[in-house]
């Protein structure tokens, strides 16, 4: 999985923006929560340039643990709070589509929705 599609993917969740509020070498992606919609909260941080890419995720802390336990490639949040983001290096133990549902995940954590835990745990 490469920088671009994973990016692409992050942007084509509704109200999802990018900055670089830490410096060019980290893409950060936003999304405003239901409750507070002037208040747009991180949902995911890309490593720019780093390959194989290494996307952290906000996670529901009793998943991190699952996910942490299952993968080896899933480690707590780089420079992140440890209880509640993972980051994911992107080497291909994990498949795209699985991927997918843990961004999902940490967009509808952000965003405040009801079904915010996902059934693949």
């Amino acid at each position: 999985m490469d920088y671009s599609a994973v990016n692409a993917y992050l942007l084509s969740f509704k109200g999802s923006s990018v900055a670089y509020p830490y410096g060019k070498e980290t893409a950060v992606y936003s999304v405003a929560n239901t409750k507070k919609p002037d208040d747009p909260q991180m949902f995911a941080l890309i490593a720019v340039g780093s390959d194989p890419v290494r996307l952290s995720l906000k996670c529901d802390p009793r998943l991190s643990k699952v996910l942490r336990e299952k993968y080896v490639t899933v480690m707590q949040g780089h420079k992140l709070d440890k209880k509640h983001w993972n980051t994911i290096i992107l080497s291909g133990e994990i498949d795209w589509e699985e991927i997918q549902g843990f961004i999902r995940h940490s967009y509808d954590l952000v965003r405040g929705a009801e079904h915010a835990l996902p059934s693949f745990t």
